[in-house]
């Protein structure tokens, strides 16, 4: 101990005598960083390119808000794994509804309302609400088109709900997965071509479908104008959402196979939609057999039912 004392007092003496002989000299403090360097040699922004950051978002802003909620990662085996898929508020969901319902032109759907925190409550309660609400709307509008005939007896239908749960979370969950690898794909074959997660893309998918819930109920009204016009209209503010969010990502892809990744997009909500309407609503007039009267002369006789 008596010569690791001698000693450090021997280096405080030469460090003393040489800020005498150089009192210009600079000293370095390890209790302050030092300070690093900025890069000089950033990437140049590309000219016309600020509209698709804002939509998509760059690479650094998206590190940013990763880093900023950065969060240990449960096994995917435990119970608070998938407990991170459902940790929304009532108010991020009821702002995502509006989202999908009210479309915004120019703005991008997941930027706006799923990439800071995706979920998968809201997808499964709207399909959820959904099936429920076409399989009893359908029963409904069965009964009301058939009502006041006199050999009809009404018989729920409750087939139809699994009919309807295998359409819609087949819908939701296959397309969405099918469009993920898609991305994933172009994403090596082009540079620019931005691939959404595949939670992202179920969050979208499920949110679309809110209103057709509304519509569903609506389409309980027997006139086929009607109902045609409801289908179109609904189709139109849902697949706006679709279109609006994929677009910018497949933009920068070859123009036949952007224009026909967003076609396809397009005809498979429409075919949902239009699938669902004539499957559950639009269904062909059943014919009911005659009742058989007895006669007095005791043959038979089929009156017939207008």
């Amino acid at each position: 101990i008596t010569c690791l004392v001698m000693y450090l007092f021997a280096e405080f003496d030469d460090a003393a005598n040489l800020l005498a002989a150089n009192p210009d000299a600079t000293t370095i403090s390890i209790d302050e960083p030092a300070e690093i360097p900025k890069n000089q040699h950033g990437r140049r922004q590309e000219p016309g390119r600020e509209e698709d950051d804002e939509l998509l978002g760059t690479d650094d802003s998206d590190k940013t808000e990763l880093l900023a909620g950065q969060k240990k990662s449960a096994p995917f085996w435990t119970f608070e794994y998938y407990q991170t898929f459902f940790d929304v508020d009532t108010y991020q969901v009821l702002d995502r509804i509006k989202g999908s319902v009210f479309p915004v032109p120019g703005k991008n759907f997941v930027r706006l309302y799923i990439r800071s925190n995706p979920d998968l409550y809201g997808p499964f309660w709207i399909c959820a609400t959904l099936v429920f609400t076409i399989a009893v709307s359908g029963n409904l509008s069965n009964f009301f088109i058939h009502l006041g005939k006199p050999t009809y007896h009404y018989v729920p239908e409750f087939r139809k709900v699994s009919i309807a749960a295998t359409a819609i979370y087949a819908y939701a969950w296959l397309v969405p997965l099918a469009l993920w690898g898609f991305l994933m794909w172009r994403n090596s074959k082009v540079m620019n071509i931005v691939s959404y997660s595949f939670l992202e893309i179920v969050c979208v998918y499920g949110y679309s479908l809110f209103v057709y819930i509304p519509t569903a109920i609506l389409w309980i009204i027997p006139q086929k104008v009607v109902r045609w016009v409801l289908v179109m209209f609904s189709l139109c503010l849902s697949g706006s959402v679709l279109v609006m969010t994929f677009w910018p990502a497949v933009r920068d892809d070859n123009r036949r196979i952007a224009l026909a990744t967003v076609g396809t997009i397009v005809l498979l909500h429409a075919l949902l939609a239009v699938g669902c309407l004539a499957y559950f609503f639009d269904a062909p007039e059943l014919e009911f057999p005659a009742p058989i009267i007895p006669a007095h002369n005791g043959t038979t006789v089929i009156s017939k039912s207008l």
